[in-house]
C-alpha cells in the first residue's frame, strides 16, 4: 500500500487513476508521494519516508530541488499538460496589447445607464481603434511545448514568426511549422520583431534576459509578452522604456507591485494554466508519473534526476538506487550483489548533473541484508525495492 498527499486541490480526473493500492493521508508526514501545485515547500519538513513529489504543472520554484535530491527524493513535473491553455492565453494577450478592448470594455460599463450608448459608441469608438496582428513578426523565446505551440498558431494567423532556441529538443523541431525562421541569435529577436514573447525557464543565465541592454535593440512601440516567469524580464527596465515610447505594451501573467495599474501594461492575474483541460491534464500525467515511479522506478520528467526506464519487471527482482553522480558507482554495486550470488539480468544508469540514479533487475529477490549493503557504500543516497 501506498501513501500519498495532496498539498493543494488535484483534479479528480488524475486522483481516479490511482489504484486500490494507494492510500490518500492527510498528514503529509505519512506520505511516500506528495502532489502539489503551488503550495511553498521551501521551509517544510520532508516526510522521513516521502520518495516522490509530482508537481501538477511546469514550474517548480515552490519546491528544494537540491534539498530533494540530496534525500534521494525525485521531482517530477508536467511538461506540456498546460501548453495549450497558455498558447491560447498567449495569443489573447496579443490581440489586447494591439487593440485597446480593455478600454473600451471599461467606457461601455461606464456608459452603461447613458440611453444614447449606441450612438455615442460610434463616435468615441476611434479611441480605441488599434492595429491587426496579421502581416507583424512574432518573435518566440524559447521552443518548449509552449513555445512551439505560440509559434505554429501565429503562423495560421497571419503573422511571420520567428523562432529561437539553441537547446530545441528533436519532437519540438519536427512540430514547428515549416514557415517559422529559425533565428540563429536571440538579438535577431530583439531587432526584427514586432511582438516578442518568452518562453523559457527560469535559470541563472535567463534570469532578467529582457533588460535595458536587450530593449534598445528592440523596435519602437514593441510588444513583450511574459506568459513564463516574471524574473525574467527586468520590469523596472521595460516600465521606463513604456514611459519614453520605447515599448508599446507589456503583457505580463504575474502580478507585482512594479506592474500592476502601471500605464501600458497588462496585467494577468497568472491565469496562464487556469483551464479545466490543463488542471485536469497536469493531474493526469503527474499521478501517471508518481505510480510509474513507485510501481516501476522508472523515472520520467524529473527535474532534479535523469529519465531512467527500463519498463515493468519480469524478472525476480528490482532494485533502484538514488546516488551521488561520481566514479565506481556501478562496479560497487555489482560487487555488493556478487557477494550474495545474485546474478544482474539488466541495468540502467543515469547522471543528470551532481545526481544519479541506477535501476539493477535480478535473477533473485533483493534481501534487506542486500539493502543494507548497498546503502552503505558511500555515495549513495536512497535504496528502493521495486520488486
Amino acid at each position: 500500500m501506498f501513501k500519498y498527499n495532496c498539498l493543494n486541490p488535484i483534479a479528480n480526473i488524475g486522483l481516479d487513476l490511482f489504484s486500490e493500492e494507494y492510500n490518500k493521508v492527510d498528514n503529509v508526514a505519512e506520505a511516500e508521494a506528495i502532489l502539489v501545485r503551488s503550495a511553498a515547500m521551501h521551509d517544510m519538513e520532508l516526510p522521513q519516508d516521502l520518495l516522490a513529489i509530482a508537481r501538477a504543472g511546469a514550474g517548480v520554484n515552490n519546491i528544494p530541488l537540491e534539498k530533494c535530491a540530496e534525500k534521494g527524493i525525485v521531482v517530477f513535473n508536467t511538461p506540456g499538460a498546460n501548453a495549450n491553455g497558455v498558447k491560447e492565453l498567449v495569443i489573447a494577450g496579443m490581440l489586447l496589447a494591439s487593440r485597446d478592448i480593455i478600454g473600451g470594455i471599461n467606457w461601455a460599463k461606464d456608459e452603461k445607464d447613458n440611453p444614447d450608448i449606441a450612438k455615442v459608441a460610434e463616435k468615441v469608438k476611434s479611441n480605441f481603434a488599434g492595429t491587426e496582428i496579421q502581416g507583424k513578426k512574432l518573435g518566440v523565446i524559447g521552443l518548449g511545448a509552449i513555445g512551439v505551440l505560440v509559434a505554429n498558431a501565429a503562423t495560421h494567423l497571419g503573422m511571420e514568426v520567428y523562432g529561437y532556441d539553441p537547446y530545441v529538443s528533436v519532437d519540438a523541431a519536427w512540430n514547428l511549422s515549416r514557415g517559422i525562421k529559425h533565428s540563429k541569435t536571440v538579438e535577431e529577436i530583439y531587432r526584427e520583431c514586432d511582438f516578442i514573447t518568452i518562453h523559457v525557464p527560469l535559470l541563472d543565465g535567463t534570469k532578467k534576459m529582457i533588460n535595458e541592454d536587450a530593449i534598445a535593440l528592440m523596435k519602437d512601440n514593441v510588444v513583450i509578452l511574459n506568459f513564463a516567469r516574471d524574473l525574467l524580464v527586468d520590469e523596472e527596465a521595460v516600465i521606463k522604456a513604456i514611459e519614453q515610447n520605447k515599448i508599446k505594451k507589456y503583457v505580463v501573467d504575474f502580478p507585482n507591485p512594479t506592474t500592476a495599474g502601471k500605464e501600458g501594461v497588462i496585467v494577468i492575474p497568472h491565469l496562464g494554466a487556469s483551464t479545466e483541460e490543463s488542471e485536469d491534464n497536469c493531474a493526469v500525467m503527474a499521478v501517471r508519473q508518481i505510480r510509474d515511479f513507485l510501481e516501476n522506478g522508472n523515472i520520467k520528467n524529473s527535474v532534479n534526476y535523469p529519465a531512467c526506464d527500463m519498463g515493468v519487471c519480469e524478472n525476480a527482482g528490482r532494485v533502484c538506487i538514488n546516488h551521488k553522480n561520481i566514479p565506481n558507482m556501478i562496479g560497487q554495486y555489482t560487487s555488493k550483489l556478487a557477494q550474495f550470488n545474485i546474478n544482474i539480468s539488466d541495468m540502467i544508469n543515469k547522471s543528470k548533473g551532481d545526481y544519479a540514479y541506477t535501476i539493477i533487475d535480478t535473477e533473485s529477490p533483493i534481501t534487506q541484508e542486500v539493502v543494507k549493503e548497498l546503502a552503505s557504500i558511500s555515495g549513495v543516497l536512497k535504496v528502493r525495492v521495486v520488486k
